[in-house]
């Protein structure tokens, strides 16, 4: 592919292709048919040609992107794939040749995310041409310093396992996905050109940029019991070493990532601030590793020369590399020089401290923008991990493991919260409706890493802990995948509904009781294993957790459409309490042995009480019901029994009710007072177009009888609260389904026009 290199002034034609994301050609019409058959859609006729286009798709589309995004950073030359022969079998996609280094990328696409063969294949392949093609460039393309041969793969719904990634790694490849792809292209498009540091930064961190060492005057003191320098500089040096840890780029393995994403609005102003020669009277606060600079202290006059607390005189030197220069606080004011004219001869105050963590970095860029009004409080949560991911503490640490976890929940494509969780830089829908604060508290509250510590050590670990951050993150965001995992697909149409109607398992109650049911599962289990579950492996105790997930999926997965709007009905803490133990229920249903601490009291206690408030619910229930009915009937019929009762009740009704006032001589001095409940039923749908709008649940085009139907499970539960022996209760579910009928039919009774109302307009009537 060396033959094809060409500078990029030459390319500006096949730039524009490559940017669209469609193909066009031309054909004669007698070609347009078999065109069309092959999935061409006609553009325009013309007077001999017919242009058709057909949009990219797969291997060719992530090709295309990937070499556009180069020729926008400003790679000096690039390959033209459209002079390659037919049947030349390319040993990558892109090659692209820049002053620092000659770049070689192979894509992967796949239809659907999952792991693919591919990837050992392509690393194989780029390992083998690396000699082959730095030789081959030197010669093309000579150059006075020493070009970085750097091999990379871009992938799309490639589903990369970590032992391709540890080869990858081992070999010298580097991997990027789509939401790598994504985050470049958005860069380059507020900064131009300036962006391709960054991507270098990804590609060759710690390496040394040939030819782009500077000695600049400095003067060394002390902030607190941190080592700073303080300097001028050109924007145009600076933006090759600097990198920003952008949390918008959603690196899980990146965990030190704070910055948000670049404003491109704030850069258009500070650019023409700059352009009217605007000075910046604040420093750029930047962190550089100490192995870069080499600070040598000029002579001073020892009688007034100064203490390390005031500041030494000296000159700087800054051996340069990629990903030396950590922006902490400044990235508009730096990256709007970014392809300005003064880039080169402006200057910048900078405040460098020398390698501190990336803790006490992302401390320092709180403690800077925390007041700020821009700055949301939810933010500095997501922070946490950022903020206490050194801690001494271990229960310090471990709420900076919980925080990046759900962080990276959101932003793997193999989780099932993949685009679920709601974080400071995410607007809400019905799809990301699912709170960081509110996983964060689920599983925090409980014992998941930590049962016991003493004096700052782990004494009793639990299920979730691996010792090490990293590998304690690892395993955490792998059993919240599996066990979420399983009860996704067993209740896929559910799940992906979130908050959207008919929704409600995708969403903070759930989630909360479903870690709170996990959380059961690990005690049990603790019981009945020998060992500490956190010395298990995390596949073998996985098998022993499916069974329990699944049985949870199953109950989920089983629910019809009332009892999952029941489930949803549940709220706040009490109804996360309720999720929670019907859960638990429902496994040991399937699984005879499991009985988590307090589930039987719930019931026996639930059992009670929902049972005492069902029937004082159900009894006013039946006397709205029958004042809305008889009301009704006398408001159409007249008062008197002529009217009302002898055209409003049917026969058979009328018969047994004057049985029932026979038997009990007339006691309650009313006939309606001797209804049952489902006698209404009957009578509702022997006047639908009476009650329809009053009585009828559902939708209009429904058959009066399903309409109606709530009536008669009106009437099965006054059965159960009627006969508390029997040993059946209500189910909290139907305690909230009742309380919210009861609202409904009081609402609906007081949107019908009152007694005065009726009386005024009868009135009308007869005047007129």
């Amino acid at each position: 592919m060396i033959s094809q290199l060409v500078p990029v002034d030459g390319l500006r034609a096949l730039a524009r292709a490559k940017a669209r994301s469609f193909v066009n050609k031309s054909v004669p019409p007698s070609r347009l048919e078999f065109s069309l058959g092959e999935g061409w859609e006609v553009a325009r006729h013309g007077k001999t040609s017919i242009r058709l286009k057909k949009n990219k798709v797969g291997h060719e589309l992530l090709r295309d992107r990937v070499w556009s995004l180069l020729y926008r950073l400003g790679a000096l030359s690039l390959t033209n794939d459209s002079n390659a022969a037919d049947d030349e079998e390319p040993s990558c996609d892109v090659i692209a040749v820049d002053t620092e280094l000659t770049l070689a990328v192979s894509c992967i696409v796949q239809g659907k995310f999952s792991q693919s063969s591919l990837v050992r294949e392509k690393i194989d392949l780029l390992v083998d041409m690396r000699e082959s093609l730095s030789k081959s460039v030197l010669k093309a393309f000579p150059s006075e310093f020493k070009r970085n041969s750097v091999l990379c793969i871009f992938v799309e719904n490639v589903d990369i396992s970590s032992e391709d990634r540890s080869l990858a790694e081992q070999r010298g490849v580097s991997v990027f996905d789509e939401s790598d792809l994504d985050y470049y292209e958005k860069l380059a498009d507020h900064l131009g050109s300036a962006s391709k540091y960054q991507l270098y930064a990804d590609l060759l961190p710690g390496k040394t940029i040939p030819g782009l060492a500077i000695r600049v005057p400095a003067v060394r003191t002390r902030m607190g019991p941190q080592t700073c320098l303080t300097f001028p500089i050109s924007p145009e040096y600076l933006l090759k070493i600097a990198y920003v840890s952008h949390r918008s780029k959603g690196k899980a393995s990146d965990v030190h990532t704070y910055q948000r994403m670049l404003k491109k609005g704030r850069l258009k102003k500070i650019r023409e601030y700059i352009s009217d020669r605007g000075v910046f009277p604040t420093n750029i606060v930047i962190n550089i590793d100490k192995k870069h600079l080499k600070f040598e202290k000029v002579h001073q006059d020892t009688t007034r020369e100064s203490t390390d607390a005031s500041g030494v005189l000296g000159w700087l030197t800054i051996r340069p590399a990629y990903k030396s220069a950590w922006i902490i606080d400044g990235q508009h004011r730096l990256f709007a020089y970014s392809g300005h004219e003064y880039a080169r001869t402006g200057h910048l105050s900078v405040l460098a401290f020398e390698g501190i963590n990336p803790s006490a970095q992302a401390k320092l860029f709180v403690d800077i923008n925390a007041k700020q009004k821009s700055v949301k409080p939810s933010l500095l949560q997501e922070l946490f991990a950022e903020l206490h991911w050194d801690a001494e503490a271990p229960s310090v640490r471990v709420q900076a493991i919980i925080s990046k976890a759900v962080q990276s929940l959101d932003v793997e494509r193999d989780s099932p919260f993949f685009a679920r969780i709601q974080t400071a830089d995410a607007a809400k829908d019905s799809i990301r409706c699912i709170s960081l604060a509110s996983m964060f508290r689920a599983l925090e509250r409980h014992s998941f890493f930590i049962e016991r510590e003493d004096q700052n050590e782990v004494v009793e670990p639990g299920p979730f802990w691996a010792g090490l951050s990293e590998k304690t993150l690892a395993r955490t965001i792998f059993f919240i995948k599996k066990w979420f995992g399983t009860i996704s697909k067993s209740a896929g149409d559910w799940w992906v509904l979130g908050s959207a109607p008919g929704g409600g398992l995708a969403m903070n109650d759930s989630i909360v009781a479903c870690i709170n049911v996990l959380w059961s599962v690990f005690e049990h289990m603790r019981q009945k294993e020998t060992q500490s579950l956190s010395r298990i492996d995390q596949t073998r105790l996985w098998l022993l957790l499916q069974p329990y997930a699944e049985a949870l999926a199953n109950h989920f997965g089983r629910m019809s459409t009332d009892e999952r709007q029941r489930y949803r009905d549940l709220r706040g803490s009490q109804g996360q309490t309720a999720r929670t133990r019907r859960a638990q229920q429902a496994i040991r249903m399937e699984i005879g042995d499991f009985s988590p601490a307090g589930l039987e009291d719930f019931l026996n206690r639930e059992k009670a009480q929902t049972n005492l408030k069902g029937k004082e619910i159900i009894d006013r229930l039946e006397v709205l019901i029958q004042r809305i009915v008889i009301d009704e009937l006398k408001q159409e019929y007249g008062s008197d029994e002529s009217g009302w009762w002898t055209q409003g009740i049917p026969k058979q009704i009328r018969t047994d009710v004057v049985s029932r006032v026979e038997r009990d001589d007339n006691k309650r001095q009313s006939k309606e007072a001797y209804f049952e409940l489902i006698e209404y039923r009957s009578i509702v749908q022997g006047h639908w177009s009476i009650f329809q709008g009053l009585m009828g649940f559902g939708r209009k085009s429904e058959s009066k009888d399903r309409q109606t139907k709530w009536l008669a499970d009106l009437n099965e539960m006054r059965r159960i609260v009627s006969h508390s022996s029997s040993g059946v209760t209500l189910a909290v579910e139907q305690l909230s389904e009742l309380e919210s009928l009861e609202k409904e039919l009081l609402k609906r009774r007081k949107s019908l026009p009152s007694d005065a109302d009726a009386d005024d307009s009868a009135a009308e009537d007869s005047e007129g």
